[in-house]
């Protein structure tokens, strides 16, 4: 068991600093949350954002998604995967849809509404996903941003959960 607790511990510690490395600072996963639900919550706190995400955070779906990903863009910058792979995540293709489905697997841990926050979210991509989606920066983000989101999302629906059932 304690064996078992070292291995989780090691596993979020290194989503944590890869999200870190980069560039994701939970404040920014945080202002994505806020953004989703402030016309919902008129009473919402930065501190109930932040605290959401990180409760998204320790789920170990959501660590292995964070780790799986990130590998793969770093992968991809790092033009060690094989062809066609290494183009189509690369250029971030259009109709690769692999990124999606691993962010899905996130916002699948709090039900349907994170859904619809992640197509809205994916969509618009303001703050942080912005910044992850410009190509020029030379960094491969085709996982990152869609997981981001995804981690947002999830945030909200918690929240989203968590005002419901304090009603």
């Amino acid at each position: 068991m304690n064996e078992e607790k070292k291995a989780v511990n090691v596993t979020e510690q290194t989503a944590r600093k890869w999200l870190h490395e980069r560039g994701v600072e939970i404040q920014d996963i945080a202002d994505l949350v806020f953004f989703l639900q402030e016309k919902y919550h008129p009473k919402l706190k930065m501190e109930d954002c932040i605290h959401n995400v990180e409760r998204v955070l320790s789920k170990r779906e959501v660590q292995n998604a964070i780790l799986t990903g990130i590998q793969l863009d770093m992968l991809a910058e790092e033009k060690k995967l094989l062809e066609p792979l290494q183009s189509i995540i690369a250029t971030d293709e259009g109709l690769y849809g692999a990124d999606e489905v691993l962010a899905l697997s996130i916002v699948n841990v709090y039900g349907s509404i994170g859904f619809t926050n992640f197509g809205y979210i994916d969509k618009l991509k303001p703050g942080i996903l912005k910044d992850l989606n410009d190509k020029s920066s030379g960094r491969c983000h085709t996982f990152l941003d869609d997981i981001v989101g995804a981690i947002a999302a999830a945030a909200s629906s918690r929240l989203a959960h968590s005002a419901e059932n304090a009603e």
